[in-house]
């Protein structure tokens, strides 16, 4: 019961930093016009940010089964 409840806390925090990295602030700072490898600053920081948030969202979900 406890591990629910902590894998519970532990995605509302993932939520809420998906909710900080796409909000309007931090992306406003990577529409530079930059790009990495060729792709625009924006999209790339998208992709990432999007990957890394699946990542930790796997190891929370799969960590706590065990």
């Amino acid at each position: 019961m406890a591990k629910r409840i902590l894998r519970a806390q532990r995605l509302v925090a993932l939520f809420m930093l998906g909710c900080l990295l796409f909000s309007y602030p931090l992306l406003a700072l990577f529409d530079s016009g930059g790009e990495v490898f060729g792709i625009p600053l924006l999209f790339a920081y998208l992709f990432i940010a999007w990957a890394l948030l699946i990542v930790a969202m796997i190891l929370v979900v799969e960590c706590s089964s065990r």
